[in-house]
């Protein structure tokens, strides 16, 4: 017998007669959804990383402290990638009898590959951007220089032997934020005019993701110990956690949808396999055995998978392209084309999902006896509800490298995806023991609305879980949406400080904090700065070479900011041990950050040595801290007790908000305290802001295709009593029950599961929402109690509407044509 074609002529039989309808839509809909996310996902996490590559000026960057070879930039021409050379070193710039050491920048007419320049024409004037640089024999300085030198546009310095012309004021390099507090006064300048002298050697690279790739594969190779790779993951901290927060929210409505497609896909498939008993009692009754019955409803799924996977995927790939013309208005830059890779995955992910969700399903049709063409009522032994959605999670666990990228992402969600099923059914079953109870005292519609499920037991507890699930999922969304999307927005709120201040002197932070306070009309925070080099963690000396992550031995080699502090500041929370007390004055401690105690090996209780200006500081980590990076106010990898730090010579610092209207002051500050530096990061936070609210609207449409999805849920989970409720209809009706009464009878089973579904929902939503915030993306979360309310009054409306229209054709039809059907 030819499996093959016996599966195809039962396919196309079943589609016809509208079996398989509902089954092949939830595939079509499930891999619409997720190569739509997919695709769309794919397209703004390229624009989110081209639009944070601007802080690097390019996509990639080779640095070294030799000049590059010209292997690299062969390489690179090789692959088109567009590049740029630009030199920089530290040299003394000389104007009249005045000398200031400065960081020098030589850059060729190719700079930047990312972003542009901002220049102005007049000190802290406004600026404007520019895709030009300096020509030949002019400079460009920053306010700092400018004010150190005390010079302004027109003038001419000596840089070496050469005598240049200030043209421009320089407010703006896109790779100036990577060091933002451990930088000279800046100057750029042509590459014509670059002297002889010790340089760092940079080579800026721009192209698309797989040239990029390939070019670092080819490069690899290539001994050169002086050469380091940076890519946007090495940015400034608030960039960086910028980038992993947008990889988070999308990955999450990526993974969810793939959650909503599985189930829906499994109630369909119960329905379904209920369906076929008779037809493969008939087939087993005509020789075919188990084996063959299972392998003749795989290939019948394979089929099914991908008829309707490939439509899927381009269905998502048109979905997505709407979108994009939706965004046209909004974003200020097109997306880049979409990769084909979200196809591939989305074609896998569709025959996975549809495996794993719907075959556990069709093999208890292997199960059916043949004595069942005269006996009805055998049926092969349910397949426990726990059971699917353990596959189920497995399905997820296998598709979410490909659909968040984050596997304890994946696991807090699945955690609360399970634990609320498990919820649900708990709830489920109680809420049918105590309305057996109920029952007696009720009468007409009410106590037949309540039968119905009680008779139903097994089936109610099914749907609850299903239906609850789905508007979980959807409450979840919603509460990331918004709660969560404006929790995390709410960090750069409109008064986020945009101008630094270093090297301000202990006998200046009196007079500082009063003029600005003043000035301001709010109290101005100043925090101890104090330069150290980590020598020794416990009775190890710290040997940058010994760490295989780049950025570790760059940490291991650099100096650090160290600060001091009576108080943990308001945007630090502890992760682990204890925040200095009463012994504090006796005793020297140590707080260090998270990340960076992650990163080289640092745990609590350890022992850290820093040399600071040639004496040595030795204390025990008391508590490790997580950081708001991306909040921009002043923060450090390590801050000690006050009595620690006692002696030790350094500085202060501080930042604060100064609207444009307000730039004035900035001219009052630098004439009473000139060897004050000013920091202008207005740009650098204008770049995290828009990042921010791309990855919200992302969110934002991402969540509508979810919103499809869960529609999936909501239909598949009521029609899994479809044809249970539309015989019990068509056998009152034969009875003489009137259509109001069964009306009736419908609405009240509806609304009792509706108001069970919306509160467990909503309690299950808020829980794991609240899960979310506090240990995956790291911020606060504030429930809006109006969901209390909207979920349980939406989740009524929706399933009794869904409901009475599943069953209008049964209660509109002559109740032997229903039985006969059925």
């Amino acid at each position: 017998m030819n499996l093959s074609r016996f599966a195809l002529t039962a396919l196309r039989r079943d589609w016809r007669s509208g079996e398989l309808r509902l089954i092949g839509i939830a595939i079509l809909i499930a891999v619409a959804c997720l190569t739509s996310v997919a695709f769309f996902t794919d397209r703004v996490k390229r624009a989110t990383e081209l639009q944070a590559s601007e802080l690097l000026a390019a996509d990639l960057v080779l640095v070294s402290s030799k000049k590059i070879d010209e292997i690299y930039i062969a390489e690179a021409s090789k692959l088109n990638l567009r590049y740029s050379r630009n030199e920089s070193f530290r040299s003394v710039v000389l104007k009249d009898e005045r000398l200031e050491l400065a960081e020098v920048k030589a850059v060729d007419g190719r700079y930047p590959i990312r972003g542009r320049l901002r220049v102005a024409d007049t000190l802290f004037g406004a600026e404007s951007a520019t895709d030009q640089v300096p020509e030949p024999g002019a400079v460009w300085l920053d306010s700092r220089l400018l004010q150190s030198l005390q010079a302004e546009p027109g003038d001419r310095i000596g840089l070496g032997a050469a005598t240049l012309r200030i043209t421009r004021i320089l407010t703006y390099e896109p790779d100036r934020g990577g060091d933002l507090f451990n930088i000279a006064p800046r100057l750029l300048m042509n590459r014509a005019d670059l002297p002889a002298s010790r340089a760092q050697y940079r080579l800026l690279l721009g192209g698309e993701g797989q040239d990029l790739a390939q070019y670092q594969q080819a490069i690899k190779n290539i001994d050169n110990p002086h050469l380091r790779v940076d890519s946007i993951r090495d940015a400034r901290p608030e960039i960086r956690t910028a980038l992993e927060r947008a990889e988070q929210f999308l990955g999450l409505a990526a993974l969810v949808s793939v959650a909503l497609a599985g189930l829906a896909i499994a109630m369909s498939a119960g329905r379904y396999a209920g369906r076929h008993y008779d037809h493969c009692a008939i087939l087993r009754c005509l020789g075919l055995k188990q084996r063959q019955i299972t392998r003749l409803y795989l290939l019948q799924l394979l089929m099914l998978a991908l008829l309707f996977s490939l439509p899927g995927c381009a269905l998502g790939y048109l979905a997505q392209e709407g979108l994009n013309r939706l965004l046209a208005g909004m974003i200020t830059e097109s997306l880049p084309r979409p990769s084909l890779f979200p196809v591939v995955t989305g074609l896998a992910a569709g025959l996975v999902t549809v495996l794993a969700f719907a075959l556990p399903q069709l093999l208890r049709l292997a199960r059916v006896p043949p004595l069942r063409v005269l006996r009805r009522d055998l049926a092969p032994l349910p397949l426990n509800n726990y059971v699917i959605y353990t596959l189920g999670a497995g399905a997820l666990l296998l598709l979410s490298p490909w659909q968040s990228g984050s596997f304890r992402l994946t696991l807090y969600t699945l955690a609360g995806l399970l634990l609320t099923a498990l919820v649900l059914a708990g709830a489920a079953r109680l809420m049918l023991w105590l309305l057996q109870y109920l029952q007696p005292g009720l009468r007409g519609a009410a106590r037949h609305g309540l039968a119905s499920l009680t008779r139903r037991g097994s089936q109610s507890v099914a749907q609850i879980i299903g239906l609850g699930i789905g508007v979980t999922v959807m409450l979840l969304l919603t509460l990331i949406r918004t709660d969560l999307l404006e929790g995390w927005q709410d960090r750069l709120p409109p008064q986020t400080p945009n101008y630094f201040l270093i090297n301000i002197q202990p006998d200046q932070v009196d007079d500082l904090r009063a003029l600005l306070s003043g000035a301001l009309g709010r109290e101005i925070k100043l925090y101890p700065m104090i330069r150290g080099r980590l020598t020794h963690i416990n009775d190890r000396r710290l040997d940058p070479e010994v760490f295989a992550d780049p950025r570790a031995r760059r940490l291991a080699a650099r100096e650090f900011n160290l600060s001091y502090a009576d108080r943990l500041q308001a945007d630090n929370a502890l992760v682990s041990g204890r925040w200095w007390g009463a012994d504090a004055a006796d005793n020297q401690y140590f707080s260090v950050e998270e990340g960076i105690a992650e990163t080289l090996g640092i745990k609590q209780g350890d022992s850290l040595r820093y040399s600071i200006g040639g004496q040595a500081l030795t204390a025990r980590v008391l508590n490790l801290r997580r950081v708001e990076w991306d909040s921009f106010n002043v923060n450090f990898f390590v801050v000690a007790n006050t009595e620690a730090m006692r002696g030790y010579p350094g500085a202060f610092i501080s930042s604060f908000y100064l609207p444009a209207a307000e730039r004035s002051l900035l001219i009052q500050l630098v004439r009473q305290f000139p060897s004050v530096t000013i920091l202008d990061v207005d740009a650098l936070l204008k770049q995290v802001r828009v990042i921010m609210e791309q990855v919200v609207r992302a969110v934002e449409f991402v969540f509508i295709f979810t919103l499809l999805t869960g529609g999936a849920v909501l239909f598949a989970a009521l029609q899994t009593t479809h044809d249970q409720r539309a015989r019990e209809a068509a056998l009152m009706s034969a009875l003489g029950a009137r259509r109001k009464q069964i009306l009736a009878g419908l609405t009240a089973e509806f609304l009792c599961l509706g108001l069970l579904t919306g509160l467990l929902s909503a309690l299950a939503a808020s829980a794991i929402a609240l899960l979310l915030a506090e240990f995956v993306f790291n911020i606060d979360a504030v429930i809006n109690p109006a969901i209390w309310f909207i979920a349980p009054l939406a989740c009524c409306l929706i399933i009794v509407l869904a409901g009475l229209l599943g069953t209008r054709q049964a209660l509109s039809s002559s109740p032997v044509t229903v039985l006969r059907r059925l």
